[in-house]
């Protein structure tokens, strides 16, 4: 009976436009993701300027790599119906914030951690040698901004007391009236490309892999955090040992110092990625 069921389900799935069957498989990945504390955490609005400052960072590079894939494959037959800069891209908004808070210089002061530069790789890859692959891709982005972003928006606003609005580019869409209405237009115009059958199950294993590059990013950092949080409880133990010992006292102080930062460094990582899958979570 329980194998009847899911044959029924599969079936249902190939029998399903592309948008739906995207929903489908990334169903559990989508709720592993969509549950992480820190995620939880981020909704409730705790959020910092620093945490803020490397999202964007983040940000750029990620959309720098999606639409220069998108504009160099604009006439593939895959691409070219969901192909729309003026109303979706994101790099020049996110440019308008990066020099909000950093100034003219904004490009020296970026920090992009390892995990968006594998983001970014990957990225790249696909606009090489699968264009319809950014199916998936500018799909879970850019539905992502339109629904989870403009939650993610007032969040960030409220959090960082940002009333001016000056800040917040990114999560703005100017030439998009109507959030709901573009977004059945965009799922409309993606369920029209016509696959084969092994370039579909490509476009549906790449929406899973959209979830789990940023999943594991997360648990990277998580791993680490929980690494360097042991190694600083281990420093601060040893100085409490040796309170008496001027020079045990001294090095053990410097060795809280050194951990201190380390942690704040991985929490801001943390908080990053938390809002790169928020914005996932919110895109079906």
């Amino acid at each position: 009976m329980e194998s009847s069921q899911n044959k029924d389900t599969q079936t249902a799935v190939l029998d399903s436009e592309l948008s739906e069957q995207i929903k489908a498989v990334t169903k559990d990945v989508h709720v592993r993701a969509e549950n992480t504390e820190l995620m939880r955490s981020y909704q409730r609005g705790q959020v910092s300027l620093q945490q803020y400052q490397l999202l964007l960072c983040s940000l750029y590079k990620i959309y720098e790599a999606l639409e220069e894939a998108l504009d160099i494959n604009a006439s593939h037959e895959a691409v070219a119906p969901i192909y729309f800069p003026q109303e979706l891209a994101r790099l020049e908004a996110i440019k308008k914030d990066l020099e909000y808070f950093y100034g003219q210089s904004w490009r020296e002061k970026m920090t992009v951690p390892a995990a968006t530069q594998r983001y970014t790789q990957r990225l790249r890859e696909v606009g090489r040698d699968h264009p319809e692959y950014l199916l998936a891709h500018a799909y879970t982005r850019y539905l992502g901004d339109l629904s989870g972003g403009q939650v993610l928006g007032r969040i960030t606003q409220k959090s960082l007391g940002l009333t001016s609005g000056q800040g917040l580019s990114f999560f703005s869409f100017p030439s998009v009236s109507s959030p709901m209405l573009f977004k059945q237009l965009y799922r409309s115009r993606m369920n029209s490309v016509e696959l084969t059958e092994e370039q579909r199950s490509g476009v549906l294993q790449e929406a899973l892999q959209a979830f789990e590059l940023n999943i594991q990013v997360f648990n990277e950092l998580q791993d680490s955090l929980s690494c360097v949080s042991h190694t600083e409880n281990d420093v601060r133990q040893r100085h409490t040992r040796h309170t008496h010992n001027s020079t045990t006292t001294a090095a053990a102080a410097g060795g809280v110092c050194e951990a201190s930062l380390v942690p704040r460094f991985f929490r801001t990582l943390l908080g990053v990625f938390v809002v790169l899958a928020v914005g996932m979570v919110y895109a079906f």
